[in-house]
């Protein structure tokens, strides 16, 4: 199980290379992302090295901030593996709200992340099918 800082950030010019700026003074790695953004405010979703230091350095800087359970799966980097993923999912009738894409250092191979409901019961069953979690 990964823990994802979600960051509530206005959606204006300089704000993510603050966000970025705060977690390098840090020294946290960002090791996957996605931004999702409205017309005033987005969300910047980061698995990141440290997630409680990152949260509460953005705190205080003055960013709404939360911590989430969220799923890693290493994937080998072939045509339709994250096809496969996802039938396994939808065959275990399991709905998945975003993803997005991170990369295990250690091994070399991409980690699809993503927040599914109940995630403890979902790692549970990737497990039994043979999938590798983080």
């Amino acid at each position: 199980m990964l823990k994802q800082v979600s960051i509530y950030a206005e959606n204006k010019k300089g704000t993510m290379e603050r966000i970025t700026s705060i977690l390098a003074n840090e020294n946290i790695n960002i090791l996957g992302s996605v931004t999702n953004d409205s017309a005033e405010y987005g969300i910047v979703r980061m698995v990141v090295s440290d997630p409680s230091a990152a949260a509460q350095a953005l705190s205080q800087a003055g960013f709404l901030c939360r911590l989430t359970d969220v799923l890693g799966v290493e994937v080998t980097d072939e045509v339709g593996n994250l096809n496969r993923l996802l039938l396994s999912l939808e065959e275990s009738n399991i709905s998945v709200d975003y993803l997005y894409l991170s990369f295990n250092r250690a091994s070399g191979k991409p980690i699809m992340v993503f927040h599914v409901d109940s995630a403890y019961e979902v790692e549970a069953c990737l497990r039994s099918k043979g999938f590798t979690l983080c």
